[in-house]
């Protein structure tokens, strides 16, 4: 399990460490809300490849209309007082930003940023080196007949549901430490601090990181594509590499949807979202040495310390997932020169193939290829970085 520093405060713009010397706080000139950046958009960043670069990302959940949008009173209901909200929510929430919930998203990004030298053709790898929880808490919200039951939850016909979690620290039989969250077994365990709760691990990620789209309108924020966006890969903690083809010169590389932990699926409609201070670093990867390492990647690919991940993406979850099986065997072709056929063949004996979300219209699968299957072979290409 993983130890997080529980915060006992928020963290604000510039409170608390901050890892890059490169920061981009979540100000609202930084932030689009409910639209992705498009070939139109100006970088409120630019950086150089290589480039380590720390972002506060904000979480969707309090600032939403059907929430009041006034994240103070929405939190105090769960009993966290006023100076326990983050300012930056209070600012989003009470400001004339535009956001339309009828024909926008929910979620707020942080971006675009500009990295030099980035073409149409190559790709942009984000590699996310520290994730830190602003808040101590989250929330899992089910809203207006979304996720995988509707017209069964929100029950009592109420057009919305948040579960409010929060973050804890335990210490384990055996003396280790880790950081949970914790939900009550019933509505009447939030006011007691003895009722019985269930308690997960925390693995935080952005269900949000993203590149541009070639055209001259803002994509919706919802659907996930090529460009990556929602993807909401829960496999996408630090150490993970996210590979995306870029459309736009500069990339214009954006991040959101902050989330505490997630299983796969997403089924309620969020997981335990809540705002992350997330340290990336920016590559950019030429086109000839992306074919070379992974063949031509038509949309998102994710690298672990432990598998590739290619993934597949369609409103059809049958042929989401066929998608995925027809990245997955392009990518073992390219990498290990693998016949497609046994490509197939080793998918279907070795490789787990995993439901990202099924809550976000255009629905997500991923594989999980083993990397030290393939560790005996002569080395592959690697995808060389400027």
């Amino acid at each position: 399990m993983t130890l997080l520093p529980v915060p006992d405060r928020p963290l604000d713009a510039g409170v608390g460490p901050i890892r890059s010397a490169t920061y981009l706080p979540s100000a609202r000139e930084n932030l689009l809300w409910g639209r992705l950046p498009c070939a139109r958009d100006r970088p409120v960043l630019t950086v150089d490849p290589g480039t380590e670069v720390t972002v506060d990302t904000l979480s969707h959940e309090g600032v939403l209309e059907d929430q009041g949008r006034d994240p103070r009173a929405f939190f105090a209901r769960h009993g966290v007082e006023g100076d326990g909200v983050l300012a930056d929510a209070v600012d989003l929430a009470a400001s004339d930003h535009p956001h339309d919930p009828g024909t926008e998203g929910p979620h707020v990004v942080t971006g675009p940023i500009a990295v030099t030298g980035a073409r149409p053709g190559d790709l942009l790898a984000i590699t996310v080196l520290e994730t830190l929880p602003r808040v101590p808490y989250g929330v899992v919200s089910n809203r207006h007949g979304r996720g995988t039951l509707p017209g069964e939850y929100p029950l009592d016909d109420l057009p919305v549901f948040s579960a409010f979690a929060a973050m804890a620290e335990h210490t384990g039989a055996g003396g280790e430490r880790a950081s949970y969250g914790e939900l009550p077994l019933t509505h009447a365990g939030y006011g007691d601090p003895q009722a019985p709760r269930a308690r997960f691990p925390l693995a935080p990620f952005l269900g949000i990181m993203g590149v541009a789209v070639a055209d001259e309108a803002r994509p919706h924020s919802v659907p996930p594509g090529a460009h990556g966006g929602n993807l909401d890969i829960n496999l996408l903690t630090v150490g993970s590499t996210l590979y995306l083809p870029v459309q736009v010169a500069g990339a214009l590389a954006y991040l959101g949807d902050p989330h505490f932990a997630q299983g796969d699926g997403e089924v309620a409609l969020t997981a335990m979202e809540a705002s992350l201070r997330a340290t990336v670093r920016l590559d950019v990867v030429a086109h000839e040495d992306a074919v070379a390492a992974f063949g031509d990647l038509a949309g998102p690919l994710a690298a672990t310390s432990d598998h590739l991940v290619p993934t597949g993406l369609d409103p059809d979850l049958d042929v989401a997932t066929q998608n995925c099986v027809r990245a997955a065997i392009a990518l073992l072709g390219a990498r290990y020169g693998m016949e497609p056929a046994m490509a197939y063949a080793y998918l279907s004996a070795a490789t787990d193939f995993d439901i990202s979300q099924v809550v976000d219209v255009v629905k997500g699968v991923h594989a999980r290829i083993r990397t030290a299957d393939f560790a005996h072979l002569p080395p592959p290409t690697g995808p060389r970085t400027r």
